[in-house]
C-alpha cells in the first residue's frame, strides 16, 4: 500500500510542478504585453490598476471608489 501512496504522492508533486512552469509562462507572457504597451505609450501601472478594477464585483468597485473619494476628500485631495 505505500508504495501506491508513494506513487500517487509524486504524481500529485509532478502535476504541481508543471502548472507552477505553466504559470511561470503566463506570468512571462503578462509581463510582455505589459511591456508592449509601454513601449507604445500606455502607463502599465495604470493598466494594472485598471485590469483589478476589472476584476472585481460591480459592488465592490462602487464600495471601493466610494471610500477612496471619502479618504481624499478628507485630506483634502479632492
Amino acid at each position: 500500500m505505500a508504495d501506491a501512496t508513494d506513487d500517487r504522492l509524486r504524481l500529485l508533486i509532478e502535476r504541481v510542478e508543471r502548472l507552477e512552469e505553466e504559470k511561470k509562462g503566463i506570468a512571462d507572457d503578462i509581463r510582455d504585453v505589459y511591456a508592449e504597451a509601454k513601449a507604445v505609450g500606455y502607463d502599465a501601472k495604470i493598466m494594472r490598476q485598471i485590469v483589478r478594477l476589472r476584476k472585481m464585483k460591480p459592488d465592490d468597485r462602487s464600495e471601493m471608489e466610494m471610500l477612496l473619494d471619502t479618504y481624499k476628500a478628507a485630506l483634502g485631495l479632492g
